[in-house]
This record gives structure tokens, sequence and C-alpha cells, in this order.
């Protein structure tokens, strides 16, 4: 069944930018410990979910093929490889997963696709410079923000991050950097315990870090209101020429993680809302990479409902 093999997706909307699909059979290798939740599987069923659906007809394969080494050393310091180096069952796959963000990014800013979805794994959203943290061993988003600004001479990068977790080590890297506008919801309660809404950013980076705390239980409407009244205007200010999201999708509903009741519905309207922004300043531009999602059904179907929204437009011209 073409529905169940990830070397069979492939983009089929001629004439249309669309949206691409980084994925590589290698990043199923990447393992902890017997029973961890951040599992191989977590990829097969986004995989068989995209199949299953329909939408693989219409994504187009971006292979992760960037040398991210030097782009790693631009985010992470020395000390911080090296015990990654220790830590990973297999550095390549951690690199392998910066690689394909970085050719994301690559696809999305020479007009290849219009936006795409990187189905990776390790995630990356709590790297920092102490190795290992979180399940996270390399920061993708971060890097990639780095590459665009470095490769392709962007100068104002806006990074999304709608993980029930506080993206602290995006945060980090860009706390003091005004051409990285950070936006997080997340619970504040929970690991690792960092994102407090006084945390605006400092020196040059004041008031480009806006972190959005949400209470127990957080559902569509609030995390909504959150993107709404915090994000849109600060974006719009911004005026990102490229938008990344770091998408996790842990505060989805009954995630083994998270506490949140974000429905698969609401993840279509923070893609809409992110979508918005990008078509407003950014040519359209959206690179989104996975982060957390640990029920692994519950994150298939809202990965697919997230890479639906994005598909929007190449689906009409594929229609």
């Amino acid at each position: 069944m073409q529905g169940t093999d990830p070397e069979k997706i492939a983009g089929k909307s001629a004439g249309h930018p669309g949206t691409g699909l980084v994925f590589d059979r290698r990043y199923m290798d990447h393992s902890l410990e017997y029973g961890h939740p951040e599992s191989p599987e977590r990829l097969r069923a986004i995989i068989r979910r995209l199949g299953s659906a329909g939408l693989d007809k219409a994504l187009r394969m971006i292979a992760p093929s960037v040398d991210p080494i030097p782009y790693i050393r631009m985010v992470h310091p020395e000390r911080h490889i090296a015990l990654v180096a220790k830590q990973a069952h297999d550095e390549s796959i951690c690199r392998l997963a910066v690689s394909g963000a970085l050719s994301a990014v690559d696809a999305v800013c020479a007009g290849e696709v219009e936006n795409a979805f990187c189905a990776v794994r390790p995630p990356g959203h709590h790297a920092a410079d102490a190795g290992e943290y979180g399940f996270c061993f390399y920061n993708n988003v971060a890097i990639a923000a780095r590459y665009a600004r470095e490769k392709h001479r962007l100068s104002r990068i806006l990074i999304v991050d709608w993980d029930f977790h506080h993206g602290n080590g995006t945060e980090w890297a860009f706390y003091e950097d005004p051409t990285v506008l950070f936006f997080s919801t997340h619970a504040p309660y929970a690991f690792p315990g960092t994102g407090a809404a006084d945390r605006i950013g400092k020196g040059r980076g004041k008031g480009f870090n806006i972190n959005a705390p949400l209470p127990h239980g957080a559902d569509d409407n609030m995390i909504v209101d959150a993107f709404t009244k915090q994000l849109i205007p600060a974006a719009n200010a911004f005026q990102p020429e490229l938008v990344l999201i770091s998408a996790g999708f842990d505060s989805r509903k009954d995630d083994l993680l998270g506490d949140f009741a974000v429905t698969d519905a609401g993840f279509a309207e923070l893609t809409k809302l992110v979508m918005s922004v990008a078509a407003a300043h950014s040519r359209s531009r959206v690179v989104s990479v996975l982060e957390g999602g640990y029920n692994v059904e519950g994150l298939a179907l809202a990965v697919e409902s997230h890479v639906r929204t994005l598909l929007a437009p190449s689906l009409r011209a594929y229609d």
C-alpha cells in the first residue's frame, strides 16, 4: 500500500510550488532506552497517516543533503558537540535531523516549495550548551535560523513554538538577538520550568522574546487567543522574511507528556495564523520542524491536520 511506504511519497502538483516533506528512513534508527516516549514509532505513525489520508499525492520530497556541521557550530559550543558525540546512540542521525531542516530552508528560499514540514528526529528545541536535554541533541530550528541568515542573507526570522514544553534552547540561542523574533506558547509548570512571561529578551534583543505561558488544560480557544493577541501584532511589526515553526504536538489533547487540550482543528487554526503572517511578509515561506508529541496516533492525526493546512494552496492547484 502506497500510504505505508515513506519512499513512495512524492509530490505530483506540477506547476505549483506546493509543500515539501523532509523525511529519511535513518531518522527511525535514532534510539533511546526501550519504551522511551521519543520512539521511532512516532515517525512511522506520521508517514502511515499521511499516506492513508492521501496527502502523499501532493507532497514533494526534500532529501536532507546540506552539510550541517559548520552551522551547528554557529549555535552550539564545542563542549556541547563533544557531549552529544558521547551521549547519542548515533550522532550522525542527530546531524541528519539538522540537515533536514537546512535542506527545507533551501527549498523554500529557492521557491522550489512554498512551505515544508520536516518529519525528523531527534527533536531539538531544548538543546543549548550542555549536551542532550529533554530528548534534544542539536537545536534544529535554531540552527535553521542561523543558516537562513548566513546562507540566504535573511535579516528577520520568526520562530513560533507551540510545543507543550518551553523551547528553552531556542530562547537561549536568540535572547540577545534582534534578528530573530521568538514566540512560544507552553506550560510554565512543566519541564524545563522556563518560559516566564517577563523573559522578553536582553540588550539589543529586548522585546524580541515573547513567552505566552498557558494554564493546565489550555484548549483551542486559549492558544488561538494567545496567537491572535500576542503573536500576530508582534509578527506584523517585525515583518519576518522567513517563518520557522517548532511544531510540538504534545500540546494536543491526550498526550502522554502534556495536559493541554488542543485539538487537530486547533492545530489547523494555528497553522493558518502562522501562514497568514508568512503570506503578508515572507512570500509565504514557512518551514515547520517536528518537536514533541508522544501519543503516536494522536501525533499522526495532528500532523495530518497541520500538513493538510500547509498544503491547502497546492491542493487547490492539484485539484
